[in-house]
């Protein structure tokens, strides 16, 4: 299929609405912050992915921007707009800011800014400045106890992130609302302008209708003068919101899911139903994968099913999270049958009598890409990063991963003469935890297939795989897979590898015995090529050797510290 052009949505009165409206709301993040004495970290925590914004928050954001860029941007502002805007009263002089330009603190083009980076004998380490002495000390995580949207429980939170949020979502509901109907009569143009262009998963007028306009108009203060809240604090109209994503006339997912016939799921995904199909969303943070997502995944399949979102990731794979709860308590049934549940619901989807259909965009990881590939369509769109690193943080895919790609190389010419070439050539690609950013990259790996869909147009994902649906209407799910693998015949090969590898200090003892496993599950274990194995004798090999590797206390610190820091470890 040939790529579809990305048509130029945004206007320009969007895009000053956008700027307006976003610069403001992160001047409002700091500000809040200065006077409520947090830290950066905990800004960044709350003024993030909690409330649909990137994960940088607004110090780390400040930083990537440049904060003497931010300077300036502010002093436009402030020049443009009439002195009765209260983006005069955010856009004050900061003593801190100041000081940090002065002093070449820039952010990351710089030496630092509220973060910077620190080198100890150790390494480096990432450093947080105190807002209110302006000493650096080593960052903290702030773990908020929530990990997916719900901003309703943010805002009614007893406690100093509560009373952050609040404050912070009032004043840019406050803010943006006031700009209508004189700048704009549409106050859609607001929250489209702030999805496409500062990448928010709801604009301010989205969050208003999530967090309720009764519940709004209980908490708000002073709106005087503000038109749009006046007429619907009169109205108390909850349906106030009407058609949303008016730039295009596509079906996307946003228009759409407004027009179920019902709604289901559970606290990990909803199912959108529709009269011939339906639709699972997947809506944790990082759309990480748990029980629940499966049970929806599985539930979903009563009809032609589409997997697909809006959130910057189509999921970053199985929550580390969720696992490591069970690993503290040493309660490693628990994780087995986890991920028992994990091969069984994936098996479903691909030999379900109902096609499925996977539309990725973003992240498309571990577990994230066991569930595509496994799934009997994908319309991908161009902009994603897809790839198995499981072996990252000490594991190997265990949802079928490895089954899947197996099959994918041993469908090849080279394969068909030489034995040793797909678990080989496998073995190289989840060994090294390779990924692609992008369907270019993903196929010779073979990720992505030449008969899978690629759309430049994310807006394009809804109706291409609607389209396929259609297409397919006699379809017939796929027979099982059958392999046939050269066993301890190719290990010795795989061992020579990791025995360079180490010798070269590319590997240390621990990612020599994560490698051991992958090996062993690649080669098919204890078989000879006169051996047929089932696509369920791949599933056990996975899962014996993820449980040998979850109960061992060096992929539990890999996983920590990767949670941890977001970065690997190497042991």
């Amino acid at each position: 299929m040939s790529l579809e052009k990305e048509p130029s949505f945004v206007t320009t009165l969007q895009v000053f609405l956008g700027n307006r409206v976003g610069v403001y709301a992160m001047q409002i993040a700091m500000t809040e912050a200065f006077k409520m004495k947090l830290s950066v970290e905990e800004a960044d925590a709350i003024f993030g992915r909690p409330m649909g914004i990137p994960k940088t928050g607004v110090f780390g954001l400040y930083d990537l921007i440049g904060i003497d860029l931010m300077a300036d941007v502010l002093k436009s502002f402030i020049k443009e707009l009439p002195e009765t805007d209260e983006f005069h009263e955010v856009a004050k002089e900061i003593p801190l800011v100041k000081k940090l330009i002065e002093t070449g603190y820039t952010g990351r083009k710089g030496k630092g800014g509220f973060y910077r980076m620190k080198k100890t004998d150790s390494g480096k380490v990432m450093e947080a400045i105190d807002l209110q002495t302006g000493d650096y000390s080593l960052s903290k995580k702030i773990d908020i106890k929530s990990d997916k949207v719900d901003l309703k429980g943010l805002i009614n939170r007893n406690d100093k992130y509560g009373e952050y949020a609040w404050s912070v979502l009032e004043k840019i509901i406050k803010y943006a609302s006031s700009l209508v109907p004189e700048i704009t009569k549409e106050f859609n143009d607001i929250d489209e302008a702030m999805r496409l262009g500062f990448n928010w998963a709801k604009g301010p007028f989205e969050m208003l209708e999530e967090i309720g306009v009764k519940n709004f108009f209980e908490k708000v203060e002073n709106f005087k003068g503000n038109n749009f809240l006046e007429n619907l604090s009169k109205t108390k109209n909850e349906n106030f919101y009407g058609e949303r994503q008016k730039y295009t006339s596509i079906e996307t997912l946003g228009k759409v899911k407004k027009t179920a016939t019902s709604v289901d799921g559970n606290s990990s995904a909803s199912i959108y139903r529709f009269n011939d199909y339906n639709i699972v969303e997947f809506t944790t943070k990082a759309n990480a994968l748990d029980y629940d997502s499966m049970d929806a995944l599985k539930k979903a399949t009563d009809k032609p099913l589409i997997i697909i979102n809006e959130s910057m990731q189509f999921s970053a794979g199985v929550n580390l999270t969720y696992t490591m709860e069970f690993a503290d308590k040493n309660d490693f049934k628990s994780i087995e049958k986890f991920i028992k549940y994990f091969q069984e619901t994936c098996k479903h989807l691909k030999y379900s009598k109902h096609p499925v259909i996977s539309a990725p965009s973003g992240l498309t990881l571990g577990g994230g890409f066991e569930v595509l590939v496994q799934s009997n369509f994908v319309a991908s769109h161009t902009n994603i990063v897809i790839g198995l690193v499981e072996t990252i943080v000490g594991l190997i895919p265990a949802g079928g991963g490895c089954k899947e790609m197996l099959a994918r190389w041993l469908d090849t010419a080279q394969a068909k003469k030489d034995p040793n070439y797909a678990p080989l050539k496998v073995f190289d690609i989840i060994g090294y935890g390779k990924t692609a950013t992008s369907p270019v990259e993903a196929e010779p790996l073979k990720y992505l297939l030449p008969e899978n869909k690629k759309i430049m147009n994310r807006n394009s994902l809804l109706e291409v795989s609607k389209k396929i649906l259609d297409e397919n209407k006699d379809f017939k799910s796929p027979n099982e897979l059958q392999f046939n693998l050269p066993g301890k015949a190719v290990i010795g090969e795989m061992h020579k590898i990791l025995e360079k590898l180490y010798n070269d200090k590319i590997i240390l003892d621990h990612g020599v015995e994560v490698a051991k496993e992958l090996a062993f599950v690649l080669s098919g274990g204890d078989t000879t090529m006169d051996k047929v194995l089932t696509e369920d004798d791949l599933f056990k090999l996975e899962l014996d050797a993820f449980m040998r590797l979850i109960e061992t206390k060096n992929t539990q610190d890999r996983i920590k510290h990767t949670l941890a820091t977001g970065k690997p470890l190497v042991n």
